[in-house]
């Protein structure tokens, strides 16, 4: 997969891939089309990333739909709770170079860009704690009716 060297004044240089995320890999779109990321600071190239078609979502999706009915359904919900702590670990250890990204693109201050890093940590670290948690409930409608919730992720499944 193509990706290019870019420097931010924070962590250096870095290999940035260029491709679209599908299927646990950066991949090149169907169509080969790209499109240019501006700085929006001074309005200069940052590099070009290649774009999505309709072809590649269905791609996409065929992929995390064949990933949710496979391995994925059989990760218990502790697991997957531990995953998504274990990624948010990531983004702090590496939210430097994350906010440098982030303030690249955006044009936003470095020292912001890290707080919206440390956000989204937060959040994944919110949500891996709510991981084994989803659990039903009875609810009283009527004497002669049992209704039972169960909470459980959306799918078309």
């Amino acid at each position: 997969m193509t990706s290019i060297q870019l420097e931010t004044p924070t962590t250096g240089k870095y290999e940035q891939p260029t491709g679209l995320f599908i299927n646990n890999e950066f991949v090149k779109g169907v169509d080969g089309k790209t499109f240019e990321v501006i700085n929006p600071s001074n309005e200069k190239v940052i590099c070009s990333v290649y774009e999505a078609s309709e072809k590649d979502v269905d791609i996409a999706v065929a992929a995390a739909r064949k990933a949710f009915e496979g391995d994925w359904r059989k990760v218990t919900p502790n697991e997957r709770g531990k995953l998504l702590v274990k990624l948010a670990d990531l983004f702090d250890q590496h939210s430097d170079q994350l906010a440098a990204i982030e303030a690249l693109d955006n044009g936003k201050a470095f020292t912001m860009a890290k707080g919206d890093v440390a956000a989204a940590s937060g959040c994944l670290r919110y949500y891996g704690g709510w991981a084994d948690k989803i659990e039903g409930k009875v609810v009283d409608t009527s004497p002669d009716t049992f209704n039972y919730i169960r909470k459980e992720p959306v799918s078309t499944i």
